[in-house]
This record gives structure tokens, C-alpha cells and sequence, in this order.
């Protein structure tokens, strides 16, 4: 039995594995025919495809950029790449529910199999793709696919039920993210031009239109939470000693992402009611949840928060250079100013009907 677990493990990770770096790797084979290539040498965009695989993943790169050896690092990497590795994931441990008629024993040993070969396998990639200008991050790497594949997998082959507090705390920040994602996308409407001339200064070509096209909409939900840093009244980076915010604009210039053509190009302070979004969330959060109990009230108020932290962490980063060693919304200030928010919001929705019970039981003693 357990030379079968593991055997369906390692066939169905090589599988999901495939399925993502495969098309990365035909890609990059394009792209890298249509450039050209000063050596010629066919292993760097296969190599080319590994990094694009373990970028997707959000596994951050240490980089030795030529010529003069700068010493730089990448780890503003795209929130919505790590759809295709999840989608993979499932779709190759549902194969492995299946081929185990569903036995639960067999099936959570799969889990821990999958997990540590998958992991294994990107390390190995890791050692054998690492050159002196870039290196990823290894120990990282077991830091986040360990995680992720396993939670990955425990949404195959048994029904998932969220706990009280899990289920209120991620409704709230998907709430949330939908605000962010409509100002987001009316930020890019009123900003149309400057997103056309971006596209123009760097000249795509046909299939390097396709290619910048699917780059800004991986990227699309780092700039959503940007936008709720900014509603927030915090503000994102665009590289150091820079902000965005309602009450402040300090950024000299910006990269040729042209998705980043939504910034705002002025201070806007009129955007600061939008902290009502914040505190009314926590008050909507108190009222799902206080008829139940207080302790699913903070429970689920500490999940939408520990949420937030987790999403600025890889919606943020560096982005090569020591210019743009800040971009996106800071780690610390953007949770805390949501945790406020949310609890003055909580405080509100606790306060007010006890403020107003004992009127209202004087009126019914008159």
C-alpha cells in the first residue's frame, strides 16, 4: 500500500508540474526564437521557463544584475499566478483520490507524499536553474510550497467546511477586495491614455502584446490590494522613498508596467471617506457575529485581518533594483491602519445599541 501511495504521488506531481511549466516553457521557446539570444544556447529559455514556474508560485529571486554586479532582488511577483499551479494541483490529486477508490487513510498519507515531492522537485529545479546572476530563494521556497500544496490538496477529495470565524473573517476581505477592484478598475478608465502610452514606449509586437497583456493580468490582484491600501488611507509604494496615497503623490516616475498607468497623478483627499468602507466593514463583521458569541466576534476579526498581512505579503516586494527595492503597500502599515479601522468600526457596533437600550427603557418606563 504504501509503495502504491507513493508511487500515484510522484506520477500525478510530475503530472501538475507539467502542466504549468510545459506551456511556460513553450512560451518562453517563442519569445526566446522571435528575441534572439546573444549566445544561442537552447538552455536559457528552458532555464528562462523554471524561474517563470517558481515566479508563479511567488518564490522570490536574489539577483547579481550585470555587468557591474549590483546585487538586487525580486520578490514583487504576481498575486494571480498562483492560480495555474492551484488549478494543477487539484486537478492532479483528484487523480490520485480516484486511483485510491477514495480511502481515506491511503488519501491523507497522498497528501503528505504529494506535498513533500512536490517541494522536493521544485528544489531540485531550484539547484539545477541557480546561476551567479539569479538565484532563488531556496529556503523560502520550502517555507511557502509546503503550506500551499498541502491546503492545496486538502480541497480534493472531502467535502471543506469553513469554521464560523474563517468563513466571516475571508467573506469580509473578499468584500473589500471587491471595492478595491471597482475603484481599481474606474482608476484605469480615468487613467486610459497614460496606460496607451506605456503600451506604446515599449513596443510589444504582436506576440509580445500577448505576452504584456497576460503579465498585467496575473498582476491584476497586487494592484487590488494596492487600491485597499490606498482606500485605506495608507498608501502603496512605487519604489523607495515613494507614496501614494489621498494625502500624499511622491513618485518621480514609474515602471513601463502598464497596468500602473491607473495610478492617481495628484494627492486626491476626498478619497479619504473611503475609510468608511474600513469601519463599516467591522461593523458589518460585529453584526454577523456577536449574536453568536464574542469570542467567533474576534476570532473572525483577527482571520480578516492575519488575511490582509498574508495578501500584502505577496502583493509586495522588491522589484530588482535598490530604486525599487518598495513597491506596493507597506507590511505593517497597511494591517494596522485595516485592524483599526475594522475595530473602530467593531467598537461602534458594540457601543451604540447599549448606549441606546437604557433610553429606550426609560421611554417604556414613562
Amino acid at each position: 500500500m504504501f509503495q502504491r501511495v507513493l508511487s500515484v504521488s510522484l506520477s500525478q506531481v510530475i503530472r501538475s508540474i507539467a502542466l504549468v511549466l510545459l506551456p511556460i516553457s513553450f512560451l518562453t521557446l517563442i519569445a526566446w526564437a522571435t528575441a534572439g539570444s546573444i549566445t544561442g544556447n537552447t538552455s536559457d529559455p528552458i532555464r528562462a521557463a523554471v524561474w517563470v514556474w517558481l515566479g508563479v508560485h511567488n518564490i522570490p529571486f536574489a539577483l547579481n544584475l550585470p555587468p557591474a554586479g549590483v546585487e538586487g532582488y525580486l520578490s514583487y511577483l504576481p498575486l494571480g499566478g498562483l492560480l495555474f499551479p492551484f488549478l494543477a494541483i487539484r486537478s492532479s490529486f483528484a487523480r490520485i483520490v480516484e486511483k485510491l477508490d477514495k480511502e481515506t487513510h491511503s488519501i491523507n498519507i497522498a497528501r503528505v507524499h504529494f506535498t513533500v515531492i512536490y517541494c522536493l522537485i521544485a528544489e531540485l529545479l531550484i539547484l539545477v536553474t541557480n546561476t551567479d546572476a539569479i538565484r532563488p530563494v531556496w529556503y523560502l521556497a520550502i517555507a511557502i510550497l509546503i503550506p500551499a500544496v498541502y491546503l492545496t490538496t486538502l480541497t480534493v477529495g472531502k467535502k471543506v467546511t469553513l469554521t464560523q470565524p474563517l468563513n466571516f473573517g475571508t467573506r469580509i476581505v473578499a468584500l473589500l477586495l471587491g471595492i478595491s477592484s471597482l475603484f481599481l478598475t474606474f482608476s484605469l478608465f480615468m487613467n486610459l491614455s497614460t496606460v496607451r502610452d506605456l503600451t506604446t514606449v515599449l513596443q510589444p509586437g504582436i506576440f509580445g502584446g500577448f505576452l504584456l497583456l497576460l503579465i498585467n493580468i496575473v498582476y491584476l490582484p497586487n494592484a487590488a490590494v494596492s487600491s485597499m491600501a490606498y482606500l485605506s488611507g495608507t498608501g502603496f509604494g512605487v519604489g523607495t522613498d515613494t507614496l501614494v496615497s489621498p494625502l500624499e503623490h511622491n513618485v518621480a516616475q514609474i515602471p513601463a508596467l502598464p497596468i500602473l498607468g491607473a495610478l492617481p497623478n495628484t494627492e486626491h483627499p476626498q478619497f479619504l471617506f473611503s475609510i468608511f468602507f474600513f469601519v463599516m466593514a467591522g461593523a458589518l463583521l460585529a453584526s454577523w457575529t456577536i449574536a453568536l458569541s464574542t469570542r467567533v466576534l474576534w476570532q473572525s476579526y483577527f482571520i480578516s485581518v492575519a488575511s490582509i498581512f498574508i495578501l500584502t505579503y505577496f502583493s509586495s516586494g522588491s522589484l530588482l533594483t535598490q530604486e525599487m527595492s518598495t513597491v506596493g503597500p507597506s507590511l505593517w502599515k497597511f494591517p494596522l491602519s485595516v485592524a483599526v479601522e475594522m475595530g473602530i468600526g467593531i467598537a461602534f457596533a458594540i457601543l451604540i445599541p447599549q448606549i441606546s437600550l437604557p433610553s429606550r427603557k426609560e421611554k417604556f418606563s414613562e
